[in-house]
């Protein structure tokens, strides 16, 4: 009996491993050892490869393993979307499970889609859908509403604001809203709608921004730059007539694209540079936006000390 994994591949469906000379206790034990995942009914990932993955990756992995795991049952007629849609399309989401979501015209199938997916029965025009990496799945702006109507505000606006980005146009996501006034969770999509602005550059920018709002703080400027002697500079967020400049710690543009000294000396000479100019600096990590007394206490006291100044 083979103890190792065929050498091609990362995922697999049971009559694969089977055919490739393992029986059902052979799979069994890889599951128990960690060699293979069991990610749905009859689909299975490599071990290693699979916890090396980020949770956007196997989310999207996750909708891989449907495909393949109703290959030969599915009848197809269903577009995946929602949580799944936005995955497809890299979209950021934010506390978020790991369910599979898919979209069809009518009733489900008496076959049971099985707990890890979600089927959700409504009309997908053909204007509505779109192909992303071979896969049926609902347009950007179909799947902006579809997950916004289930989503709290804060994640609604982390999501509205990156698909803004991409290019989704926010007009047609506007005038779907309007056609369905009374809907279970259309206030949080009209509310997203309100706040969304495709210049946050991040999901903390984006929940910083959410934060901001709900406080009744005045809503700063967005990649706001300055000129100093040492060049033009650009904040995150910025309230120019205080002074003062927000800006959200994501450790990632630390580590994308310059070793990490050199980042942070970039950034010592940046803040010390506006500094110099009378800007008070703010820095906020995603640990600060979910004590909100302490937040607005901050944020306010930055605001009045550069009225005073």
């Amino acid at each position: 009996m083979p103890t190792k994994l065929p050498d091609d591949g990362t995922l697999w469906r049971t009559d694969q491993l089977l055919a490739s000379g393992r029986n059902s206790r052979a799979i069994a034990r890889h599951v128990r050892d960690g060699t293979l995942v069991r990610l749905r009914r009859g689909c299975y990932a490599r071990g290693q490869w699979w916890r090396g993955l980020d949770a956007p990756a196997r989310r999207r992995q996750l909708i891989s393993a449907h495909v393949l795991g109703t290959l030969t049952t599915s009848a197809g007629g269903f577009v995946y979307s929602h949580i799944s849609g936005a995955s497809l399309h890299e979209l950021q989401l934010w506390r978020v499970d790991y369910r599979v979501h898919l979209t069809q015209n009518g009733c489900p199938s008496r076959i049971s889609h099985g707990r890890d997916v979600v089927a959700h029965t409504r009309r997908v025009t053909s204007r509505e859908m779109c192909f992303v990496d071979g896969l049926p799945c609902t347009s950007l702006e179909r799947t902006v509403v579809d997950c916004c109507l289930m989503f709290t505000v804060p994640q609604a606006v982390i999501l509205i604001d990156h698909a803004a980005r991409l290019g989704a146009d926010l007009g047609m996501i506007r005038a779907q809203c309007g056609a369905l006034a009374g809907r279970n969770g259309v206030l949080a999509l009209r509310r997203a709608l309100e706040l969304a602005d495709p210049r946050s550059e991040s999901a903390g920018e984006s929940l910083t921004r959410e934060l901001l709002h709900r406080l009744g703080i005045a809503p700063p400027e967005l990649q706001y730059s300055v000129l100093t002697p040492l060049g033009e500079y650009r904040l995150d967020l910025a309230w120019p007539e205080r002074k003062v400049a927000l800006e959200f710690d994501d450790k990632s543009k630390y580590f994308d694209y310059r070793p990490t000294g050199e980042v942070l000396f970039a950034e010592r000479q940046r803040e010390k540079a506006l500094t110099e100019q009378g800007w008070t600096f703010l820095r906020i990590e995603w640990k600060h936006l979910f004590n909100e007394v302490e937040f607005k206490y901050r944020v306010l006291r930055a605001l009045n000390r550069g009225a005073r100044g």
